[in-house]
């Protein structure tokens, strides 16, 4: 992962593997902060990759949202850097935290993500988070390889709350925007996973998950439905 000063058009084709930071950010939010605005921070972008270790831009960005709150501040990250800013996050009123976790299998996730925590350690994230009193969520996306039923109870028993969700993204069930990148179509078909790229397995597996947190008096929703939960 590099550092880079400017985006450029074709910058898309390279997604992930550079680093583009907004060194005013916080001082732009603090302009445009306004009380009845619903802010997501990031669905594309987690605030919390490894480079924001150096770059510590979130510190000063959660100031200006305590500072000034919004009717709602999403946190969407994978990262168990944001236990770092634990007691920033405990000030700001309106945060919540979505919190990703992928698949309950290390060898899945060593194979697609190889850079990002391992399960347990995401679950302890999410259970510090908890416990410190941040409303913390759990979102199961991309959905990879994995035993829905033990992800699914081990993703509400640790946040307490309904759980979010997406199968992995391919054309078929997503004609426009961002989909699953080439890298894991290829790791897909050499380890034997097609079926998790197949929209009625999909289906099947959004359904498991979906029984298994109704068994637990909770909901589990994908997509638009689901990610709207975050800010309700």
């Amino acid at each position: 992962m590099r550092f880079q000063g400017g985006l450029q058009p074709e910058d898309w084709q390279r997604w992930g593997q550079f680093t583009t930071f907004k060194t005013n950010a916080a001082e732009l939010l603090r302009r445009e902060l306004r009380s009845h605005q619903n802010i997501y921070c990031s669905p594309l972008t987690d605030p919390y990759q490894p480079a924001e270790a150096e770059a510590r831009s979130m510190p000063a960005i959660l100031e200006a949202v305590r500072d000034h709150p919004p009717r709602r501040f999403v946190l969407q990250t994978r990262g168990p850097l944001i236990l770092r800013d634990l007691d920033l996050l405990r000030t700001v009123a309106t945060v919540r935290v979505s919190f990703t976790i992928a698949t309950d299998r290390e060898e899945i996730r060593r194979l697609y993500e190889p850079h990002c925590a391992p399960y347990e350690e995401r679950l302890a994230v999410v259970r510090a988070l908890r416990h410190a009193g941040i409303e913390t969520y759990v979102t199961l996306a991309p959905l990879l390889p994995c035993d829905p039923e033990e992800l699914a109870r081990a993703a509400i028993e640790a946040s307490g709350r309904d759980l979010i969700g997406d199968p992995l993204h391919v054309r078929s069930v997503k004609p426009r925007g961002a989909t699953t990148r080439e890298a894991a179509f290829r790791i897909a078909q050499v380890q034997g996973h097609h079926a998790w790229l197949d929209p009625e397995y999909q289906a099947s597996v959004v359904e498991r998950i979906a029984s298994t947190a109704a068994a637990m008096g909770r909901r589990f929703a994908t997509g638009p439905r689901g990610f709207s939960i975050l800010t309700s």
